[in-house]
């Protein structure tokens, strides 16, 4: 049976005493510190005796394995979902404790996004753990709603985002088109953390014993010369009209999108129809790792179809699969970026870049684990097109966003 290391179990006591204080904690752990067995350790110590874990559903097989493998299926029943099934729980009252994984996902401001209301409607008086490896990846905005859903928050004062943001953010306006808007991204971090500090145990990879980096290389790719004459005739037109489909971009969100996939070979038409345009990413990396077992990134869903149409039945996008097979496996950037560990793999290799900072540090770090000093990573570019930009912003914590693209673009 598996056991805590000592700075799981200092942590867990941290943590069990704000729960117990607070009815919530909220455990910054980063990637691989531990952060999921310490929270079933609060558990146990808590006296739960019915647990509902919430996290991704590729997260779902490991979780339970960490339950059984350090022996708490002999304190207390665990039940364990994906935050899409909540609203098929018949009966919320038999659980006494929530903990939530990768909490930072309610995070959307000025409104909470959907599950996080309905996250609130189930759990709002429940005692709550919160495990996230990124509370606020692109700003401290972000932390409101996180602490919305419970009564217990130290902002249930302030009934809405807005009336929050007036003592909490540094309110700009901008333009989007025409119109002028609000900017609540600038969120007093000093401030804000100043009121969670109390709450809040953090739990590094260093205090765990780990000793690895991760080592980035940028591969870049020749694609066709038909993949950049038609990025070319779009940026120019705006529109290209084929036989039977179109691909439109009366947008500059909709020129970066369509560009993004279209340098990386894909397109996704009008008419919601994909099509694979250019197979240059895809047999590169056949070519760059063959005889080496890899995990890859991809963002579109035409981009996991490349990859299948080359590597057929090779390819898998199952985790216990992977691990116990010599196949590859592929997972799309932003469900696989939490809670997946990857650590079979020689190497990680992506496919394409997520315009969401939180996606590239988060992905990154799938390799990690204790004892591994070193962990590659390998970013497959086109040559001359967008994934290079979206990189240098996403690397230093900011999104890639419309505003970005059009400087980038010399675009109006």
């Amino acid at each position: 049976m598996k056991t805590l290391r000592p700075i799981q179990a200092q942590k867990s006591v941290e943590a069990h005493h704000i729960l117990s204080s607070y009815a919530f904690v909220y455990i910054a752990g980063e990637v691989r510190s531990g952060k999921t067995a310490t929270s079933m350790d609060v558990a146990d110590l808590y006296g739960a005796k019915n647990v509902l874990f919430l996290t991704k559903k590729k997260a779902i097989s490991s979780i339970i394995e960490d339950y059984h493998d350090f022996g708490y299926d002999e304190k207390y029943s665990l039940t364990v979902i994906n935050d899409e099934s909540m609203h098929k729980l018949e009966d919320t009252r038999q659980y006494d404790l929530i903990i939530h994984d990768e909490h930072h996902r309610f995070g959307a401001f000025p409104k909470p996004g959907k599950y996080t209301k309905m996250y609130r409607d189930l759990f709002f008086y429940k005692p709550q753990i919160f495990l996230s490896g990124t509370p606020s990846p692109e700003t401290s905005s972000q932390m409101y709603h996180q602490l919305w859903v419970t009564n217990m928050s130290p902002w249930k004062s302030y009934t809405s985002f807005y009336k929050w943001a007036n003592f909490y953010v540094d309110k700009k306006q901008k333009r989007i088109g025409t119109h002028i808007i609000n900017d609540y991204s600038k969120g007093d971090t000093k401030k804000i953390m100043a009121d969670l500090k109390r709450y809040m145990v953090t739990m590094t990879q260093a205090e765990s014993g780990f000793r690895s980096k991760v080592e980035e290389e940028f591969l870049y790719v020749d694609m066709q010369p038909m993949t950049y004459k038609l990025c070319d005739q779009l940026m120019k037109d705006l529109v290209i009209e084929g036989k039977e489909e179109y691909i439109l971009a009366d947008t500059p969100a909709k020129l970066q999108q369509k560009l993004h996939q279209m340098y990386s070979g894909t397109i996704k038409f009008e008419s919601g129809n994909r099509k694979v345009l250019d197979y240059s990413k895809v047999d590169f990396i056949l070519n760059r790792f063959k005889g080496r077992k890899i995990a890859l990134f991809y963002k579109f869903i035409a981009e996991y179809q490349a990859l299948k149409d080359r590597l057929g039945d090779k390819l898998t996008d199952d985790i216990e699969e992977f691990n116990d097979t010599d196949k590859w496996i592929a997972l799309q950037v932003v469900s696989g970026r939490e809670g997946v560990n990857l650590s079979k793999a020689d190497y990680l290799v992506m496919y394409n870049i997520d315009f969401s900072a939180t996606s590239y540090w988060q992905a990154r770090d799938r390799m990690t684990v204790k004892g591994r000093e070193e962990n590659k990573v390998y970013w497959i570019f086109s040559k001359d097109g967008i994934e290079d930009k979206v990189h240098k912003a996403v690397s230093r914590k900011k999104s890639y966003t419309s505003r970005i693209f059009k400087k980038d673009f010399n675009l109006k």
